[in-house]
């Protein structure tokens, strides 16, 4: 299970590399809010940030095991997955949570704002998660591709190294 390639075992490797990457995201940003006094945006970006970095090397040898892609192409390619990923999440969420807010029948059962949100939050969260990020970070995140030579250059344009 931990070495085979196949579908299956690789999306059960990508939850526990996704639940270590929350953990870290949630107690970052908690400890930064709480014990830094940092901003509660400031604390939950930086976390992110981190879990993102945890998710992406976790994924990196133990998920997908990418060892053979160049590291500087796997890191911009992750980033922008982890963009449209943060896009598609945000305007999924605020999409669905209006289709959901203005259901009639839904309010006649009883359901508030914030049960709205919260489906509209798993909802959009689930669908992305499988259907964006991990079919893109198996086949193009942690695969070598034609895009390589231009997402390494890309980086060495930005960092400098």
């Amino acid at each position: 299970m931990l070495e085979s390639d196949k579908i299956a075992f690789t999306f059960l490797r990508s939850i526990v590399s996704s639940q270590a990457a929350s953990w870290v995201d949630l107690f970052m940003g908690f400890a930064l809010f709480a014990w830094v006094g940092l901003t509660p945006f400031l604390s939950t970006a930086i976390g992110a940030f981190a879990g993102g970095v945890i998710n992406c090397m976790i994924n990196y040898r133990f998920t997908f095991h990418a060892s053979d892609c160049p590291w500087r192409a796997v890191a911009v390619k992750y980033a922008m997955v982890w963009t449209g990923s943060l896009l598609l999440n945000s305007f999924g969420t605020q999409i669905l949570y209006y289709a959901l807010a203005h259901w009639d029948w839904l309010a006649a059962q009883g359901f508030t704002d914030k049960g709205c949100f919260a489906a509209a939050r798993l909802v959009t969260s689930l669908l992305v998660s499988w259907f964006w990020n991990f079919l893109l970070q198996r086949y193009f995140v942690y695969r070598l591709t034609s895009f390589d030579p231009y997402a390494i250059k890309a980086f060495k344009t930005l960092f400098r190294f």
